[in-house]
C-alpha cells in the first residue's frame, strides 16, 4: 500500500521505555502531517512542550486511522530502540523504520523550524535558499539546525551524503556531559575515519577531522556557513557582540575592533600591563614558596589572565590575584555557564519557565545583570571622560597614554556605536581573551613539567636573553624556543578544541561527503592535531617539530593541520595579543621558579569552551637559583 498524507490535525504522541528500575514515558501534544503504509502509522510535525518546540517525526500510535480504517500494527512495547532526553522527558523510536517508506514523508505547506524555542516559519523560496533573514539579534542562526534529516537518516540505517554514522549511544553521550567530550570524538575518528555523523538526541553533527574538510568549512564562512550553535549558547553573556554576530552585524563590528589592537598597543601592553600582572603572580608564589605550600597554577594563571584583559581592554582593576570580588565571582559563573551550554544535548535553557525555576539559570542571570552592569558603567566613565577632553584618534596607531584600553581606543575613535554593542564587544574580548590563555599557561607548564629537557632548553634561553630582567617588546622575539613550547602546548590541548560551523546551503566537503543546508557541522581541532595520520609521533611533546628558525606555525604555513586560534574570515583577532600575553608572562615567572607536579595527583581533562583539568593543578614551587639549574643540568 502506498503512503498517503492526510490533512493536518492535532495529535498525541506517547513512548514508553523500560530501563532498570524506570519507565519512561513521553507524552507531546502534536501538530503536522500524518499518514499511514503498509507497516503502520507515521507522525510527523512538532512537539510542543512549554516554549520548546522541536520539529520531529515520531513513532507509530496504537490507533487507527479515521480516513481509511487503516489500524497501526505497532504498539509501544515492541519500540526496541528508542533516543531520547530524559531530562525533558523526549523520546523518539527507530524500530519502526525498516517497513516505513521513510524517503515519502513530507510536510506539506509551510514547513515549521525550530531552533529549540524560536520558531521560524520558512517558505519554499526561503528553504530553497537555504537562508532566514537574521532579526532577532546576534545569536539566532540564518538557518535552523537541520537534525531532523539526520535523524531520518539514522533510523533508515543509511545516510546518503557517504558520510558514515559513529557507534555511539545516547547514553554514552549523556554520560560524557560535562567530562572532556573531545576524547570520544578522538575515539570514534579512529573507529570511523575523519568524518563521521554523530546523532545524540535531537542534535545531529557531523564531525569532521581532516584539515582539508576544516580549511573548507572554515574559508566558506559567511557564504555557505555560518556560527550557528555557539551563537544561540553564548547570547545570553555576549548579546550582539563581534565573537558570535552574524553576518553583516559581525563584519561592521570586526572592522572597528581590529584596528585597536595594533602594533603600539600590543607594545605598551607587554610594559604596562603583561609584566605588571605576572609580577603580582610572582609575589603570591613566592609566598607560597617560603611557606612550602603546593600552588593550584591553574587557578593561579585564570586569576592572572583574568587581570590581564581586564586592564588591556577596560582599564579595569579586578586585582583577582589578591582579592575577591562579586565581579570576579560572577565572570567564572557566566564562563561556566556557557561552558555548560554547549555541551547541553537539549538547550532548556531556552524554556522561559525553566530559567526562572532552576537555580543554575537564576545564579546565571544573575551574574550576567552584574558583569553588564560593571561593563555598562565602566563605559559610560570613560565616555564622559573622553567626551570632556575633546579626544580624537591622532593616526592608526593611536595610544592614550593615561588610559590605553581598547575601550579607550574605540570611543576616540567617535564611531557612531551604541553603548549596549560597545558593552557586548567588550564582554566578547573578556571571555575570548581570558580562559583562553588562562589554559594555554596551564598546559604548557604542565608539559614542561612532564619534560626536564625542554624544561631547561627553556631556562636556559631565558637566562641567556633576559639575565634576570623582565622581558621588552623587543626580547619576545629572541624568546624562540619557548615560543615553541607554547606552539605544541597549543597543539596538544588546543582552546578551543573543536569548532562549530553551521550549513547556510547545501555543499559538497573534499571527498565528495554531501551536506545539507542547516547542517551543524564539529571540527574537532583535538582530533586534527592529534591525528596520525596528520603529525609524526602525534602524541609526543616535541617543539622543536616546527624548527626554531621557521615561520611561527599557523593555519596558512600548516595548510590547516594546525589551527589553535581557528582560520578563514572568523579566525580570533586576539592571536598575537595572546601569544604576547603568554610568552610574556611565562618569561617572567620561569626564570623566577621551579615548578614540579604534586606527587599522586591525577590530571584529568574536562571542556566546555577550553580544556581545562578535572581538579586543578598542583604543583610544588620553588625560587629558581642557577646553583639548582646546573645541578639539574647534571641529572
Amino acid at each position: 500500500m502506498s503512503c498517503r498524507q492526510h490533512t493536518r490535525s492535532p495529535w498525541t504522541g506517547i513512548s514508553t521505555k523500560n530501563r532498570i528500575g524506570e519507565v519512561w514515558r513521553v507524552v507531546a501534544e502534536c501538530t503536522g502531517a500524518r499518514g499511514h503504509c503498509s507497516s503502520g502509522h507515521w507522525r510527523m510535525g512538532t512537539i510542543s512542550m512549554a516554549q520548546l518546540s522541536i520539529q520531529s517525526l515520531l513513532v507509530p500510535v496504537n490507533s487507527s486511522c479515521s480516513s481509511c480504517g487503516v489500524g497501526s500494527v505497532a504498539s509501544p512495547a515492541t519500540w526496541s530502540r528508542s533516543r531520547g532526553v530524559r531530562g525533558l522527558g523526549i523520546g523518539f523510536s527507530s524500530s519502526f523504520s525498516s517497513g516505513v517508506d521513510l524517503s515519502r514523508i513530507s510536510c506539506s505547506g509551510d514547513e515549521v523550524s525550530s531552533t529549540f524555542g524560536r520558531r521560524v516559519i520558512r517558505s519554499e523560496t526561503e528553504r530553497e535558499n537555504g537562508q532566514v533573514q537574521n532579526k532577532q539579534g546576534a545569536g539566532k542562526s540564518w538557518v535552523s539546525p537541520d537534525w531532523l534529516t539526520g535523524l531520518v537518516q539514522l533510523m533508515k540505517g543509511k545516510d546518503e551524503s557517504g558520510i558514515p554514522t559513529a557507534d555511539a549511544k545516547l547514553e554514552d553521550v549523556q554520560d560524557l556531559l560535562g567530562g572532556a567530550l573531545f576524547l570520544p570524538l578522538f575515539k570514534w575518528m579512529k573507529e570511523s575515519g575523519p568524518i563521521y555523523r554523530l546523532a545524540a538526541g535531537p542534535r545531529n553533527f557531523v564531525i569532521v577531522s581532516d584539515p582539508q574538510m576544516a580549511k573548507h568549512v572554515l574559508r566558506a564562512y559567511g557564504t555557505k556557513y555560518a556560527k550557528g550553535l555557539v551563537a544561540e549558547v553564548a547570547e545570553f553573556l555576549f548579546g550582539s557582540g563581534f565573537a558570535i554576530a552574524e553576518g553583516e552585524l559581525w563584519s561592521i563590528r570586526r572592522r572597528a575592533v581590529v584596528p585597536s589592537l595594533h602594533r603600539k598597543y600590543l607594545s605598551t601592553m607587554v610594559d604596562r600591563v603583561f609584566v605588571r600582572c605576572a609580577e603580582r603572580l610572582v609575589e603570591t608564589l613566592d609566598a607560597a614558596s617560603s611557606k612550602g605550600a603546593a600552588v593550584n597554577m591553574e587557578a593561579r594563571f585564570s586569576q592572572l589572565t583574568l587581570d590581564v584583559i581586564g586592564l588591556s581592554v577596560f582599564n579595569y582593576e579586578f586585582d583577582s590575584l589578591k582579592a575577591d570580588s562579586p565581579v570576579i565571582e560572577a565572570v567564572y559563573t557566566a564562563l561556566k555557564e556557557t561552558e555548560s551550554r554547549s555541551t547541553d544535548i537539549l538547550p532548556y535553557w531556552q524554556v522561559p519557565f525553566l530559567c526562572q525555576l532552576v537555580p543554575r539559570q537564576q545564579k546565571a542571570a544573575k551574574a550576567v545583570a552584574l558583569i553588564r552592569e560593571t561593563v555598562e558603567d565602566l563605559v559610560a566613565k570613560c565616555k564622559k571622560m573622553v567626551d570632556e577632553e575633546g579626544e580624537r584618534l591622532e593616526g592608526e596607531e593611536y595610544v592614550n597614554e593615561a588610559d590605553p584600553s581598547v575601550l579607550r581606543f574605540l570611543l576616540a575613535s567617535r564611531q557612531e556605536v551604541s553603548s549596549t554593542q560597545l558593552r557586548d564587544d567588550l564582554l566578547s574580548m573578556l571571555v575570548a581573551g581570558h580562559e583562553t590563555t588562562g589554559s594555554v599557561l596551564t598546559w604548557t607548564v604542565y608539559l614542561l613539567s612532564k619534560n626536564l629537557s625542554a624544561y631547561l632548553k627553556v631556562q636556559e634561553e631565558l637566562d641567556a636573553v633576559l639575565g634576570g630582567r623582565n622581558p621588552t617588546f623587543s626580547d619576545v622575539k629572541d624568546l624562540k624556543y619557548l615560543t615553541r613550547c607554547i606552539n605544541e602546548s597549543m597543539r596538544l590541548y588546543p582552546h578551543p578544541p573543536v569548532l562549530i560551523r553551521r550549513a547556510l546551503e547545501p555543499d559538497v566537503l573534499p571527498g565528495g561527503y554531501k551536506l545539507g543546508a542547516g547542517q551543524d557541522v564539529m571540527i574537532s581541532v583535538y582530533n586534527i592535531h592529534h591525528s596520525p595520520a596528520v603529525w609524526e609521533q602525534a602524541e609526543e611533546f616535541i617543539p622543536e617539530r616546527f624548527g626554531l628558525d621557521g615561520p611561527v606555525p599557523n593555519e596558512s604555513n600548516t595548510d590547516y593541520k594546525y589551527i589553535p586560534f581557528s582560520g578563514g574570515p572568523r579566525k580570533c583577532v586576539g592571536d598575537q595579543f595572546a601569544m604576547l600575553e603568554a610568552i610574556v608572562s611565562l618569561a617572567v615567572v620561569l626564570q623566577r621558579f621551579d615548578f614540579t607536579l604534586v606527587l599522586n595527583q591525577t590530571i584529568g581533562m574536562t571542556t566546555g569552551a577550553t580544556i581545562h583539568t578535572t581538579s586543578g593543578l598542583f604543583m610544588n614551587v620553588k625560587a629558581r637559583q642557577k646553583v639548582v639549574a646546573a645541578a639539574l643540568a647534571n641529572v
